[in-house]
């Protein structure tokens, strides 16, 4: 992966499931992303990191257009995002998403919760949706609580719940928002090891998160932002060890010795 100014628009490298080039994003007068270039192969783990208010969440969330970007180019499996409804919806059928809220529906049960988008969208039948919750269910560990209700499990219950309905409809790629934040401190890592064995699978994968950690062990590749930009690209050992720039070390020193 890299970080580097593009000159010009280019085609999206072959070998690349997520390119940004020159993404710029503002609120209003504020600009929340400046100039963010970014290249994610298949099957990486990026982690991306840095104090509150720098633009981590919006920048995942422009991947799959919950935030519109008013400039640069974000191309997803060789399918550039132009605003095209029928090139959204393409994408997002391929891009999974966890947030921090777990936002499950609490009249469905568990199964229900999942059955639901691969039949509506992807047009299984009940019985074939149902077969591949109960699969996935089984994969992130609580294929117990499948008909039970959201209001009946705990926290960590409810993000694995989540994390298997975005599975359900087989993405090609995972998007994670401070998927342990909400969560008591008991209930984070029986969702990070979850998110661990997918990375250990081979789901391509961003990651915003400060478990470092989590990182040190599932990330190829660390991203750190602050106001906007992204400051550092570097392998975890690299990173960890030797930051390149003064606004990282600071954040290290003040993340670690939490």
């Amino acid at each position: 992966m890299t970080q580097s100014p593009i000159s010009s628009p280019l085609p999206a490298p072959l070998s690349s499931m997520v390119s940004i080039e020159r993404l710029d994003k503002w609120f209003g007068a504020f600009q929340v992303l400046r100039d963010i270039s970014l290249e994610v192969s298949p099957g990486e783990k990026v982690v991306i990191c840095g104090p509150s208010g720098s633009g981590k969440s919006t920048l995942i969330r422009c991947i799959n257009q919950l935030e519109r970007h008013q400039s640069g180019r974000i191309v997803v499996d060789g399918v550039e995002l132009t605003g095209d409804p029928q090139q959204l919806a393409r994408v997002r059928s391929e891009v999974g998403m966890v947030f921090q809220s777990f936002n499950l529906f609490p009249h469905l049960t568990v199964l229900q919760n999942l059955s639901l988008a691969p039949m509506r969208v992807r047009g299984l039948s009940r019985e074939e949706a149902e077969a591949l919750a109960m699969q996935l269910l089984g994969r992130v560990r609580i294929a117990e609580q499948a008909h039970k209700y959201p209001s009946q499990l705990s926290g960590g219950q409810q993000q694995r719940v989540a994390i298997a309905r975005s599975l359900c409809m087989k993405p090609k790629v995972m998007l994670f928002d401070e998927p342990t934040s909400a969560l008591d401190p008991e209930m984070i890592n029986e969702v990070l090891e979850v998110i661990e064995d997918l990375a250990r699978e081979g789901m391509t994968m961003l990651v915003v998160t400060h478990e470092m950690g989590f990182a040190r062990r599932a990330a190829d590749t660390m991203v750190f932002m602050d106001k906007g930009e992204i400051v550092e690209t570097a392998a975890p050992a690299d990173f960890f060890s030797a930051p390149r720039t003064e606004r990282c070390k600071l954040f290290l020193s003040q993340i670690l010795s939490h």
